[in-house]
């Protein structure tokens, strides 16, 4: 009898970290034009380094931070970024004042499980066409990524802002990691770049 309430409880666990992962995916808000969102987000899953366990302790983190980013009077009406790589927490994103950038800081870095937080977001207007010429150069990087025989087998997630990229994920090596910003680089519309990306220890 034990064994089969154990068994339950545990399927039932494992039944909650994927509708945590599903949760993350779906506000993230990064879904890609070529093949679809939950494609694409399916693939950087299957290919990413990172173990099963860490994948879901960083997804979680990451859900968990969005939805109080969306609670907060105070953030909730901006398009903030969380992406979240062995407890590092990146924010990316334009808001309208330094009192909103304090406020999504203090949140995620008072979230558990959170080792660190890189501060990537911006005080500035952005208009609709911005918004769309971003979108298009952040598929155009995760194509070349994905057909690069070399980084199509890592999970690198895109973010770009007024033309800046913001690259996170985990790399085997060096050579690997800058590979990847001279293939954000090549990219026209590209005005900078924000190197995340973790050596794979």
């Amino acid at each position: 009898m034990n064994k089969y309430f154990n068994n339950i409880i545990g399927k039932k666990q494992v039944c909650f970290k994927i509708f945590i992962i599903f949760v993350c995916f779906m506000l993230s808000g990064c879904g890609w034009i070529a093949i679809g969102g939950g494609a694409y987000e399916g693939y950087k899953v299957a290919t990413d380094p990172r173990t099963v366990g860490t994948q879901i302790d960083d997804a979680t983190i990451t859900a968990k931070i969005k939805l109080k980013l969306l609670q907060d009077p105070i953030t909730k009406a901006r398009k903030i970024d969380v992406d979240t790589v062995n407890g590092v927490v990146t924010l990316t994103g334009i808001v309208e004042s330094k009192e909103e950038i304090e406020r999504a800081v203090e949140i995620a870095k008072n979230e558990s499980g959170v080792k660190k937080v890189v501060n990537n977001l911006k005080i500035e207007k952005r208009g609709i066409g911005g918004y769309l010429s971003d979108k298009e150069i952040t598929t155009r990087i995760k194509l070349k990524l994905i057909e690069d025989p070399e980084l199509k087998a890592f999970s690198i997630d895109v973010d770009t802002l007024n033309g800046v990229v913001t690259l996170t994920g985990v790399v085997k090596n060096e050579h690997q990691r800058q590979k990847a910003v001279e293939i954000a680089k090549s990219v026209p519309g590209v005005k900078g770049i924000i190197n995340n990306l973790q050596i794979k220890k």
